[in-house]
């Protein structure tokens, strides 16, 4: 699980606030439950989940210069396209 990979310091702010749910997948009926139950993290429907998407993707544009590496200076990893 990505939870092992994560940094310490982040690990433990997702363990204390819970996660987030956003976007049209977080608002699927019994997500916010099953993934609670399973990862025994507290789990949080955002308040306007369709909204928060657009909204952050927004923040990431405006501030796109601070945050270019989280987007474009990582390797992506290569995935064997198919022939047909």
């Amino acid at each position: 699980m990505a939870l092992g990979e994560t940094p310490p310091e982040l690990a433990q702010d997702l363990l204390d606030m819970g996660i987030h749910l956003v976007g049209g997948g977080g608002m699927l009926r019994g997500l916010d439950q099953r993934v609670e139950h399973d990862t025994g993290v507290p789990v949080r429907l955002a308040e306007m989940p369709l909204e928060t998407v657009v909204l952050g993707a927004g923040r990431c544009l405006e501030s796109f210069d601070r945050v270019r590496e989280m987007f474009l200076d990582r390797p992506r990893p290569t995935t064997p396209r198919r022939t047909y």
